[in-house]
């Protein structure tokens, strides 16, 4: 049965034979399979052509016997459908970014059947592909993490336009990020539908507040989401980056799962966040580049830290790498499976 798979009972906080391994953008630049296929066509013609996105999801699955795999596209496929247009060159960038009232009022909510019919097919391809192999992760940003993106229009180092309408203009901050929730709630419960087994929801940027405005400006919204997700038998991992400060906060927002960046230790985290939720993480990804005996090293140092805890899913402390040595990623799956008795 497929809620049988290693890799779910973990979500679930459940004993399990090892501790399964997968790693954040495990599809992608890193691998020359990707690269083969992705120099045909763009990025986002790349996620808009499920054979293409399910192609290059499956291909690490090959590679590296990770425990999942995770669905190819991108976390802003639906904010484009909202009204603005986007590029990435080779970031995300919107021409129009969200800064009035009229740009809030201007924003539309999806119909995700109708406006991301690819990401849906592109599920339904791989759970075909996948079943008895392999539990497949639907994901999608948090609110906040996406209405950085729209405010500011691309990455930032300051993020001063989403913090100016956040202290500046709360209201008109909330009425966006109201808007937001509801389009990721439908969305993921879409990718959901179209059957996905776990759902991740990535909030990039959500260690860019202090602890206390994190509670006050983010949380809400994505306990929100999470509360208005349909998590029948579907676990939800929460991954806020630079969040080691305040766990016991990030805890609140009620995921079964929390992913760990490489700035707290493992197994201190576990104690501040408590025996109901999982984790999932945290090696540093800078460490693929290191020689493979100190790969080893730190995959033995996390595996420790967790103590034998059930509950831990290994991973990365964010994405891997484009630069990083495929053999050295496999290498550290192997490194994960052994060390962990499989």
């Amino acid at each position: 049965m497929s809620t049988d798979y290693t890799f779910l009972k973990a979500c679930r906080g459940e004993a399990t034979d090892y501790t399964p391994v997968w790693l954040m953008r495990q599809a992608g630049r890193y691998l020359p399979q990707y690269m083969a296929v992705r120099k045909n066509v763009s990025f986002l013609e790349l996620c808009k052509t499920p054979e293409l996105a399910a192609e290059v999801t499956i291909q690490p699955i090959d590679y590296l016997n990770a425990d999942a795999a995770i669905l190819f596209s991108d976390i802003l496929t639906p904010v484009e459908p909202m009204g603005l247009k986007l590029d990435f060159v080779p970031g995300p960038v919107f021409e129009n970014p969200v800064r009035t009232q009229a740009d809030v009022d201007a924003l539309r909510i999806p119909e995700m059947e109708e406006d991301v019919p690819y990401v849906l097919e592109t599920i339904k391809i791989l759970r075909r592909e996948f079943e008895g192999r392999v539990p497949l992760i639907g994901f999608g940003g948090a609110p906040f993490t996406l209405a950085c993106y729209m405010v500011e229009g691309k990455g930032s180092k300051d993020f001063a336009q989403i913090k100016r309408m956040m202290y500046g203009a709360p209201e008109l901050y909330a009425q966006l990020m109201e808007k937001v929730t509801e389009m990721d709630r439908l969305y993921l419960n879409a990718q959901i539908k179209a059957g996905a087994q776990v759902i991740q929801i990535f909030d990039t940027w959500g260690g860019i507040m202090s602890p206390l405005d994190y509670e006050r400006f983010i949380l809400p919204y994505t306990k929100k989401l999470i509360d208005g997700l349909d998590r029948a038998n579907v676990p939800i991992i929460h991954f806020v980056k630079g969040s080691g400060t305040m766990l016991d906060t990030v805890a609140k927002a009620g995921s079964d799962v929390m992913g760990l960046d490489w700035h707290v230790n493992l197994g201190q985290a576990r104690d501040i966040i408590g025996p109901d939720i999982a984790v999932q993480g945290n090696l540093d990804p800078t460490v693929l580049y290191a020689p493979k005996a100190h790969i080893e090293t730190e995959v033995k140092r996390i595996l420790d830290e967790n103590a034998g805890r059930p509950g831990h899913i290994f991973n990365l402390g964010h994405g891997i790498l484009p630069t990083v040595d495929p053999e050295h990623a496999k290498f550290m799956v192997e490194c994960v499976h052994r060390l962990s008795g499989k």
